[in-house]
């Protein structure tokens, strides 16, 4: 390094500047907002990275390349892998810029510039070739044109191509010493598979655009071209639907394991899960856009700029970067390289992205610059590059966390509104194959998703049939209880939500009639039912005295309200629980809903109750609420593997009672001791003897799988229990 250049290093100062200020390139912005305006389409991503891309392709077709700080010379290209859904605009995209935006560029360059480029550069071959191997350099320029015209004619894109007709392209281009090679990939979900063999020398391309030629036998009728030095920029744009190429299948797996294969530095990402259409809906304000949109030149204005680009004085440009805009690069560079140095090993493809970042952006820089008609490289583009590289970065993280296939099969399960069979699964989801052990264990992964995720997938056998049906529960807001009440015992039932915290104001209120569920013309009656609660009701006939059920569902959120009954000798009350989801449930399944979450309380509570079209009488006695976790319904949700494994887990404890099987089912890590006193409590209450209750807690203490030491339960739950009974 020079003195001078050394001192000049140590004056400039760089700092990048924070992502949410940096902007798009204005000209791609702008044709971009357009698009989105013809496609009704809200989301710009898809329409900014093939912008790019086309842009791309101008810039390679005239060689135009980076001469970095230390003078070596980078050829400027963009891969895009560009995914959105159906109906958002990508066919009207390649229509547009092939047609409107670059037509008179493609024509200048195939009847011009490349033409023109090559009547250059072949005689200088055939001149080469001549004093190399002593011959004629008439014989040499004649023998030149035969092998340039035997290449076939120029594309400007094609999409797709084996790896020899790749080369035989390359070849051409080498000879004219112009123009690059553009594949260009619609629908990739269906055409991955097909389409392969382009992507290996592809990938070898990207960096230089060089490759190796392969090895075949040199015949009279198949003579090997002599081999050529040189570079051939390539771009690729890979568009389509996401859901064909994540199809949970052979394509996704391929698409992965080209992932695998060095991709990820290389491309740029856009991954638009939704179509989000405008909502303006009014017919007067779409037509007026879209005259607006005709009589507009900016199209036009740009067309004519880009063809003026097709000038073979701009042919083989080079694009100064500077040297404070090398050190912005490498700020950025260090910045990803450590964000990748801080994930995860196994997070390779993310780390591969992330640390080749820089080069991307300095690549789309170069286009930029280019398409600009500047003869530099300014900061505004660096930053404009950088914009949409972290634009591509995030897409990227989406296609890694995309839906699996359990996934998958969970929500189409949920959103299919009738039961469904194992014919449907197999026809319907291209993903849904294997073994019925793999088919099992999808659908096993599936429920396990649903649970966590508010899907509930049961599963039912109709003749030896099994029905699978899934809905997408929606969880409870206490502000919004669904209840209906009337002053008669069966009519003018009026539907409306409360909060839960004023819902003693209709508990209590005088001579009213409420229920849990809604009903059609206000009529109570099971064939009425208008499906869909979020609060269960408990009924207590001379049970456990109120305070003893408040410590045993300490843990949940509830109402407790006594009824018109309740004396201090015969306890007569009410517990109101709000669940954790709303659940729409058929008449018998609610009855054995409710059975189930009868068998799991740890008191008695009048059975009979079970009827969707219950009725509660409001009774302005005492009241109490109580916080805590809203009721987890899924357990007790029949023909569900949840219900399944909970019914099983009742044979299985059928030697305890329920107030024991209640203890050991809500005691884990860290509540041991503590579960254990709320069980002595109870017995205490029940008013057993000292030695009975030792017996009891003494006994359940051996079943529990982790149990506490004889010694720390006699100096702590049993001294507790003593003190109590001393006191009564």
């Amino acid at each position: 390094m020079s003195a001078a250049l050394a001192e000049k290093l140590d004056e400039i100062e760089v700092e990048l500047k924070p992502y949410d200020e940096m902007s798009y390139h204005p000209a791609t912005e702008k044709l971009a907002e357009h698009l989105c305006r013809l496609a009704n389409n809200t989301d710009p991503s898809f329409f900014r990275l093939a912008v790019a891309y086309y842009f791309a392709q101008v810039a390679t077709m005239m060689r135009c390349s980076i001469r970095d700080v230390n003078g070596k010379k980078v050829p400027v290209n963009l891969y895009a892998i560009n995914l959105a859904t159906s109906g958002s605009g990508k066919g009207l995209t390649v229509n547009l810029m092939e047609d409107e935006v670059l037509d008179q560029f493609y024509h200048n360059f195939k009847e011009k510039t490349f033409p023109l480029m090559a009547a250059q550069n072949i005689p200088t071959i055939a001149n080469k070739r001549s004093i190399r191997k002593s011959t004629d350099p008439d014989v040499e320029l004649e023998r030149a044109e035969k092998e340039f015209e035997a290449q076939g004619e120029l594309l400007f894109s094609f999409d797709a191509a084996t790896s020899a007709a790749i080369k035989q392209a390359r070849h051409k281009l080498l000879m004219a010493d112009a123009g690059s090679m553009n594949l260009q990939i619609d629908e990739i979900g269906t055409n991955l598979t097909s389409t392969g063999e382009s992507f290996a020398p592809f990938l070898e391309l990207y960096d230089l655009g060089k490759i190796k030629n392969k090895l075949v036998k040199n015949t009279a009728d198949n003579a090997r071209n002599e081999e050529l030095v040189g570079r051939t920029p390539c771009n690729m744009m890979l568009f389509g639907t996401p859901s064909r190429l994540l199809d949970g299948g052979k394509t996704e797996d391929e698409f992965y394991n080209m992932m695998d294969a060095g991709y990820p530095r290389r491309s740029f990402f856009a991954y638009s899960r939704k179509h989000i259409k405008n909502e303006v809906i009014d017919p007067k304000a779409i037509l007026k856009q879209q005259i607006e949109d005709t009589n507009n030149t900016f199209l036009e204005d740009l067309s004519d700029s880009m063809g003026d680009l097709a000038d073979p004085a701009l042919m083989n440009t080079s694009l100064k970067l500077g040297e404070d805009l090398a050190l912005l690069l490498i700020h950025y560079r260090l910045d990803n390289e450590a964000k990748a140095d801080s994930l995860p090993e196994h997070e390779e493809l993310r780390k591969a992205e992330l640390s080749h970042r820089h080069n991307k952006a300095k690549k789309l820089a170069g286009i930029y610059a280019f398409t600009d008609g500047s003869p530099e490289i300014t900061e505004d583009h660096i930053y404009y590059a950088i914009k949409l590289t972290e634009d591509s970065g995030n897409a990227f993280d989406k296609l890694l966390t995309r839906d699996r296939a359990h996934v998958k099969l969970a929500r189409y399960v949920a959103d299919v509104k009738r039961p469904i069979t194992q014919v449907d699964l197999v026809e319907d989801l291209p993903f849904y194959k294997g073994s019925a052990a793999a088919k099992n264990e999808m659908m096993q992964l599936a429920i396990a998703y649903g649970y966590q995720n508010n899907i509930l997938i049961k599963k039912a056998f109709t003749d030896g049939v099994q029905f699978i049906r899934g809905e997408s529960l929606e969880a409870t807001d206490l502000n919004e209880m669904r209840v209906s009440y009337s002053d008669h015992i069966a009519y003018n039932y009026t539907s409306d939500v409360a909060k839960f915290d004023q819902l003693h104001q209709l508990t209590q209120a005088a001579g009213m009639h409420w229920c849990s569920h809604g009903f059609d013309e206000g009529h109570r009656c099971e064939d009425k039912v208008v499906p869909g609660f979020n609060l269960v009701v408990l009924d207590i006939d001379d049970g456990v005295p109120m305070s003893t059920a408040m410590m045993l569902l300490k843990d949940y959120k509830a109402l407790f309200y006594t009824t018109k009954r309740h004396t201090n000798e015969e306890n007569r009350y009410r517990i109101v629980l709000p669940t954790n989801y709303k659940l729409e449930l058929d008449a018998n399944d609610y009855k054995d809903f409710m059975q189930n979450l009868f068998d799991w309380l740890p008191f008695a509570v009048d059975d009979k109750t079970n009827q969707r079209s219950r009725k509660w009488l409001s009774h302005n006695g005492t009241y109490e609420y109580q916080d805590g976790q809203l009721l987890d319904v899924l357990p007790f949700i029949p023909k569900t593997s949840k219900n399944e494994t909970y019914r099983q887990t009742i044979i299985d404890q059928q030697g305890m009672d329920n107030l024991e099987r209640w203890t050991i089912a809500n005691t884990g890590d860290g509540n041991r001791n503590n579960m254990l006193l709320r069980y002595a409590m109870i017995l205490v209450d029940a008013g057993l003897p000292y030695e009975t209750i030792l017996s009891k807690v003494t006994g359940l203490n051996d079943k529990l799988p982790d149990k506490l030491e004889d010694a720390e339960l006699l100096s702590t739950v049993m001294i507790t229990v003593s003190k109590s009974i001393a006191k009564q």
